[in-house]
């Protein structure tokens, strides 16, 4: 008998194979069961979701946070033959009525909603009386409170396993370090949920951090290797956004501002030209990005130094989704840090919140000081490891300057251990460089052995010690105990003597300046089977086919798709069914299309001898 979960893969969504832990995940969902699934952007959590809706009885209900992502995933559900709908404040009541209708008539697999709708009054005596198959808690890190992008109508969703207790529930997220899993599973009590981790790593970006200097001359050098491709420019301020926005326009970049301070038309007009259009670059806070599902961003570049690790993953995580080459490219220098720690310090957040928001800007500045692998690093914050170094990194492809730090190493450990592992790097400097203070002789810290040791080193270079010691996993910072500083089990061999310790340079140094280098070019294709007109033709034929139905050129075919296209060169509609995202609705929709447009570009072998002179 056909495993209805793969029958689905195959028939709808006309995929070979899951990846990773789809089937898993799927298969216990299926079965009933509630679970957290931490997948990378790109991994394939839609179908962890989509696939249990549509085999399991009843409407799959979607809990989204903004209204462009449950957009873009409908309209790429009907494209494959899907019974999708959504319910926000962009439908008329009619368009309401009508939804509420068809999920209460069972004429749906999945619902897409707002938290805040979903436990309104309506919404939930409309699903009282409905059959449900699961409810998805999408992007769930926007529960916990310690995340980076906390929103306080996710924490009603807690509710939600007493107002439907047989109704399986599955939060996903592509972003959630240890505290924010916790909080996950505590606010959506899925304390008997299993937890699913399908890695983090894309493995396809390349991540290049350099120190600031003259940050345009940098973006429009990192530009030139990108020209015409789809990508994002971050800005920390509005008036940044906006006067960088336009200094690429005048340079030639097909560049958009995006940010709150632009009207509502405007910003969705941005984001319809970014989604829809080819080579279309926005300029933006971090107020854009998520819940974009185009799969053909080619870079992601910072101006500015993210608030935090995660934060930052999350922003590079938008380049690449289809698993072809990307960049993530950041500048940084000091005067973002003085500037995110003022807006810390100026914010009406408790002294615990801010203590939280300036340790995980000091964790996102020690990445950038990294000489090691930067994906290592990246992977270990969020508790998974890499065997060996990447090799798809700036320090790994041009290794940068270091010096031998096992010596202040040795002393920073010593420190935080005779200490009793309970202060941060702050109060360990002053005791290391020996500072006459009222707090350290109350704790009688003057009379350790480590008091003055580190007198050599200035309060900077102890901080970029501190910084880089934890960013490598040779200590580690307590996030839920006021940032104390712990050694781990990685830091004993430093300490004995067995293993040294090599630091990036000081950043003041000119001898840390880093060289430039040519930024390395994705392999080409295959000539033997590439065909650049035939390609263009397809993407031709796509953007048409996509603008007659006013939906994105991605839901119709992603781009790996149509290279499979041009490899394979499909004759008849058998052929065309075998490509991978085929299924049979768009099969039945645009085989006739794309087959035409490969006939009228016949291979070389295929085209007729020209005519003999006489």
């Amino acid at each position: 008998m056909t495993n209805p979960v793969r029958q689905v893969l195959h028939r709808v969504f006309g995929y070979p194979d899951f990846i990773g832990q789809q089937e898993a995940v799927i298969e216990h969902t299926v079965a009933g069961g509630d679970s957290l699934v931490l997948m990378p952007t790109g991994g394939g959590k839609s179908l962890c979701y989509q696939i249990p809706a549509i085999v399991r009885d009843g409407v799959g209900v979607v809990v989204s946070p903004l209204i462009a992502l449950m957009r873009d995933q409908v309209e790429g559900l009907r494209q494959t033959g899907v019974r999708a709908a959504c319910l926000n404040s962009t439908l008329s009541y009619r368009e309401v009525v009508e939804t509420e209708a068809a999920v209460a008539a069972g004429k749906l697999d999945l619902l897409y909603i707002a938290p805040e709708r979903l436990l309104g009054e309506r919404t939930l005596a409309l699903l009282s009386r409905t059959r449900l198959a699961l409810f998805a808690i999408d992007e769930a890190h926007c529960v916990s409170q310690w995340g980076h992008d906390f929103r306080p109508e996710y924490l009603q969703l807690s509710e939600l396993p007493e107002l439907f207790p047989d109704v399986p529930r599955i939060a996903l997220t592509a972003t959630a370090d240890e505290p924010t899993r916790r909080e996950i599973v505590d606010r959506l009590s899925l304390r008997d949920a299993p937890l699913f981790v399908s890695g983090f790593d894309r493995p396809n970006i390349r991540y290049h951090v350099v120190p600031k200097n003259n940050a345009r001359a940098q973006l429009r050098g990192f530009l030139a290797g990108h020209d015409g491709a789809a990508g994002i420019v971050y800005c920390l301020s509005r008036r940044k956004v906006d006067e960088t926005a336009e200094w690429l326009r005048g340079i030639g970049v097909n560049a958009l501002p995006y940010h709150a301070g632009l009207d509502g038309a405007t910003r969705q007009r941005h984001q319809d030209r970014f989604v829809r259009e080819n080579s279309v670059v926005i300029v933006a806070t971090i107020a854009f990005g998520m819940g974009i599902d185009k799969p053909d961003v080619r870079f992601v570049a910072h101006l500015d130094l993210p608030k935090s690790i995660e934060a930052y993953y999350q922003e590079t995580g938008r380049a690449g989704r289809d698993g072809e080459p990307a960049d993530a490219w950041m500048v940084y220098g000091l005067q973002e840090v003085v500037t995110l720690r003022g807006m810390v310090e100026k914010s009406e957040a408790g002294e615990a919140r801010k203590r939280l928001e300036v340790r995980k800007l000091d964790a996102m500045l020690g990445y950038c000081e990294l000489a090691t692998c930067r994906r290592r690093t990246l992977l270990g914050y969020f508790s998974e490891s890499l065997p060996g170094d990447c090799g798809n990194c700036d320090n790994c492809l041009t290794p940068v300057a270091v010096w031998n730090a096992t010596e202040a190493s040795q002393k920073a450990m010593s420190c935080v251990q005779r200490t009793g592992q309970r202060f941060g790097a702050a109060y360990l400097t002053d005791v290391l460089r020996g500072r006459d203070t009222e707090r350290i002789r109350r704790f009688g810290h003057d009379r350790l052995s480590t008091f003055g040791v580190g007198a050599d080193l200035d309060p900077h270079q102890w901080r970029s010690v501190f910084r880089q010691l934890v960013a490598r996993g040779l200590l580690s910072v307590e996030i839920e105990k006021y940032g104390s500083i712990r050694l781990t089990d990685a830091s004993r061999p430093v300490l004995r003597g067995e293993a040294e310790v090599h630091m990036r340079m000081d950043a003041r140094s000119a001898a840390a300046r880093p060289k430039r280098t040519a930024r390395e070019v994705p392999p080409a294709p295959d000539p033997a089977t590439w065909d650049e007109g035939l390609w263009e033709a397809l993407r031709k034929r796509r953007t048409e086919l996509a603008q007659a139905q006013s939906v994105p050129p991605y839901v119709i075919f992603h781009d790996a798709t149509l290279r499979e296209m041009v490899a394979r060169r499909p004759r008849t509609r058998e052929d065309f069914a075998a490509l991978t995202g085929v299924g049979e609705t768009k099969l039945r929709r645009y085989a006739d299309d794309f087959l035409a447009v490969i006939t009228a570009h016949p291979a070389e072998g295929d085209r007729p001898e020209p005519a003999a002179r006489r």
